[in-house]
């Protein structure tokens, strides 16, 4: 099956079709990295509340897997070579290793978009339960990333001034987010099959 992207654009000729497909993977990399700046800061852990996660979310669904996976290559390409485009305007191949606490969740991006666009291309975003479905799976493999990530970085000892436990990992890692992130999950989930219901009725118009 296409995915959304795909289906909202199809060019016949080749080389129009690979303009449509390097124009999108550059504007979801764009996307995820304009969301990324929307960033909530807290006192008591290093990783800040971001809109990113949305952008993914909803990038790695509708683009597929090869063109969310290359979106999100290419915006942690982007990171490595020091464009501001992680949270916070911060940039520079350090915010993809351990140097950095929240730098597992930007890898968790990548694997999530990957598993998410093959879920799409199955067809898995047609329908509201499964779309869901597809987002939390995407969510919980960011977090199988960044968590125990965040958990071995020396930056996130040094925050705490002590090696930290499970529970302190927990508390600065995921407590804080599930409420903003399960409104994300909703809002991706709604969006999916909406976005096919209005196609479908534009091309059967």
């Amino acid at each position: 099956m296409s995915s959304l992207a795909e289906a909202l654009a199809r060019p016949r000729a080749r080389s129009a079709r690979l303009v449509a497909d390097v124009t999108t993977v550059v504007a979801g990399s764009l996307v995820i990295a304009g969301l990324a700046q929307i960033s909530i800061k807290l006192p008591f852990t290093p990783v800040p509340i971001t809109g990113q996660t949305l952008g993914v979310l909803l990038v790695g669904t509708s683009f597929g897997w090869l063109r969310g996976g290359l979106a999100l290559a290419l915006y942690l390409a982007e990171i490595a070579i020091g464009l501001p485009f992680a949270a916070e305007s911060q940039g520079g191949l350090a915010q993809l290793t351990l140097s950095t606490p929240s730098g597992g969740f930007l890898w968790g991006f990548l694997a999530a978009s990957l598993l998410m666009g093959w879920l799409a291309n199955q067809g898995w975003d047609r329908s509201l339960r499964s779309s869901i479905s597809v987002v939390l799976l995407g969510s919980v493999v960011i977090y199988l990333f960044g968590l125990p990530w965040l958990h071995a970085s020396p930056a996130f000892q040094e925050f705490l001034g002590h090696p930290p436990s499970l529970h302190e990992t927990l508390e600065a890692g995921l407590y804080p987010f599930v409420v903003g992130d399960l409104l994300k999950l909703l809002a991706a989930a709604c969006a999916l099959p909406l976005a096919w219901r209005l196609l479908g009725r534009h091309q059967g118009a």
